[in-house]
């Protein structure tokens, strides 16, 4: 097999330096004229866009924050959980409440309380206390 090379399709381009300054300088004046002609492409465009990709990143960066936040938080509450053998609620079978019912609670009071042999006691006024 032989290599046959081949011209290509597309011209060369040429380094001219005249052409390339003579490009750039049409395209940053017609750049120029957009601004003059369409003002909110300049100036409104560029502020609507800062303004919505900065609270997009800022919400992405607050949700983070809120992730590591709440990972610290759980692998504090299992340290703790481990070290002190603890629930969410307490400590595990340190506390168990007695079932009381109201009327026992009235009784115990009643036979504490004897509302029918009392004195009567003064209780002075808070200016009282201070003659002048």
């Amino acid at each position: 097999m032989a290599s046959v090379e081949g011209h290509t399709a597309e011209p060369r381009k040429t380094n001219n330096p005249a052409t390339n300054a003579a490009k750039v300088q049409s395209s940053s004046s017609s750049f120029r004229r957009w601004g003059r002609k369409y003002p909110f492409v300049r100036y409104g465009l560029p502020m609507i866009s800062l303004t919505v990709f900065g609270a997009v990143g800022l919400g992405h960066l607050l949700q983070g924050s809120k992730d590591i936040a709440k990972v610290k938080d759980d692998q504090e509450w299992e340290i703790i959980e481990t070290k002190k053998a603890l629930s969410r609620t307490g400590p595990i079978d340190a506390y168990k409440p007695k079932k009381i019912s109201l009327e026992e609670e009235l009784k115990a009071l009643q036979q504490k309380v004897d509302i029918n042999n009392y004195d009567y006691k003064r209780i002075p006024k808070p200016n009282e206390g201070n003659s002048g």
